[in-house]
């Protein structure tokens, strides 16, 4: 599997979301701009000593990033306003799941290009305007790798 955080702001967010990836066996893609540098501490300190087990790659703009994709990629776009909930969609081992910026999500003119690729994580109270990215993250990838069988899983 494969996460990608396309311009992610909050360091804390993406160390959790790197330690999630290396406990998993999933790559990480960090598309820039970024809110924080690499060498942020917060960034180190919640992704604690599991960045040297990660497998990411820094991307300077999502163009570098989809460019270097195979054209049978298959992406899957995570945003509150998806159409599908994402545990009515069948994932592939290979497959790319793709989260926005905390505080604005995913480009608009990515969601318009993939309206059949947007999925939604289901939210019981209309007040609450969305859920922590590293959270979504471990949702979407936890059942993608259920659906698969926890592959290489103790």
């Amino acid at each position: 599997m494969h996460i990608v955080l396309v311009e992610p702001e909050i360091p804390p967010n993406t160390g959790n979301i790197a330690r999630l990836c290396a406990a998993t066996n999933t790559s990480l893609h960090l598309i820039e701009p970024f809110g924080f540098r690499l060498d942020d501490a917060q960034l180190k300190r919640a992704g604690m000593d599991y960045w040297q087990h990660v497998r990411w790659s820094r991307w300077p703009a999502w163009d570098a990033f989809r460019a270097q994709l195979l054209p049978s990629a298959r992406l899957w776009f995570i945003e509150s306003s998806g159409s599908k909930m994402y545990s009515e969609v069948c994932f592939h081992p290979d497959d790319y799941l793709v989260f926005g910026r905390e505080t604005a999500g995913l480009p608009r003119k990515l969601l318009e290009a993939n309206p059949s690729r947007c999925l939604r994580i289901p939210m019981v109270n209309p007040q609450a305007r969305s859920l922590n990215l590293s959270n979504c993250v471990s949702l979407v990838l936890f059942e993608a790798l259920r659906q698969q069988g926890f592959p290489g899983a103790l």
